[in-house]
């Protein structure tokens, strides 16, 4: 058995889940009594949310639905980065919250790191926003796995290509 294993290391989300989720808020701030008269805007970009609203407590609130309409949707926490709230015309506040995408080098640098220091037969490279890790052992693969599960980063990981 000479063949390596392989997987990447990822930080992505499926868009359109993120279509879903922002409709979804959008629904709901039409249909809650508290937020009906506000004539707040939610507009999903390629990379960013664009929140317009009538004061910074309804923000919050956009915050909150979104949220937890993004965990129903199995959308990691992570991948929202909120901004600064700026004042709008009209008395109104507007924020852009960024959606993250892709690992830093700085965190694939971590992530090689900690395969290097803890499993000495698996190997990490670093592939632009990726980290492939490969090994002989799939074993040795499932415990990388569980490893970086455990492990705190500051951004969503998936694990895909297992070869």
């Amino acid at each position: 058995m000479a063949s390596t294993s392989s997987f990447d290391v990822v930080s992505d989300f499926d868009h359109q889940e993120m279509v879903n989720t922002v409709d979804q808020t959008l629904r709901e701030i039409k249909s809650r009594y508290d937020l009906k008269n506000t004539n707040s805007t939610l507009e999903l970009g390629e990379a960013t949310i664009t929140v317009n609203t009538d004061s910074e407590m309804t923000l919050e609130t956009i915050h909150d639905i979104l949220r937890q309409k993004a965990a129903k949707r199995n959308l990691s926490q992570k991948i929202f980065e909120y901004g600064k709230i700026e004042s709008a015309s009209g008395g109104r506040v507007r924020q852009e919250i960024t959606l993250k995408r892709g690992i830093s080098q700085e965190n694939a640098k971590k992530i090689s790191k900690l395969v290097r220091d803890n499993f000495k037969k698996v190997q990490a490279s670093i592939q632009g926003d990726a980290v492939r890790i490969s090994s002989k052992s799939k074993d040795d693969l499932q415990e990388v796995i569980q490893a970086l599960k455990q492990e705190e980063f500051p951004v969503a990981l998936q694990f895909t290509n297992y070869r």
